[in-house]
């Protein structure tokens, strides 16, 4: 078993100073924490894999091929691969724990 600890991983994140932190890489999926503050841009680019994104807090839109949505804590989503996607009008500071299955390389 593997525990994580969100302001644990938030904290690693951060000392790396980067937006994203893959904290498991295992055969069939990846999972990582992505965080965007309050006002900034999302420079994502259409992945290989099947993402499924879950907020765990902040507030922003979010828009997935030529559909948009407000995202919230609890929202999930889910992005297929290939498809254009990002985060935008980001209100709150956004922690969003990311899913891709196979896993992203």
């Amino acid at each position: 078993m593997q525990v994580f600890r969100l302001d644990d991983l938030d904290a690693e994140r951060a000392a790396n100073q980067g937006a994203y932190l893959r904290f498991l890489n295992e055969r069939n999926m990846s999972v990582g924490l992505y965080a965007l503050d309050q006002g900034t841009q999302d420079p994502q680019q259409p992945h290989a894999q099947d993402e499924v994104y879950l907020v765990v807090s902040g507030r922003a839109s979010i828009t997935v091929g030529e559909e948009t949505t407000t995202v919230g804590r609890g929202s999930v989503v889910y992005v297929p691969a290939g498809v254009a996607h990002r985060f935008h009008h980001i209100s709150e500071d956004l922690r969003v724990l990311v899913v891709f299955s196979p896993p992203e390389r």
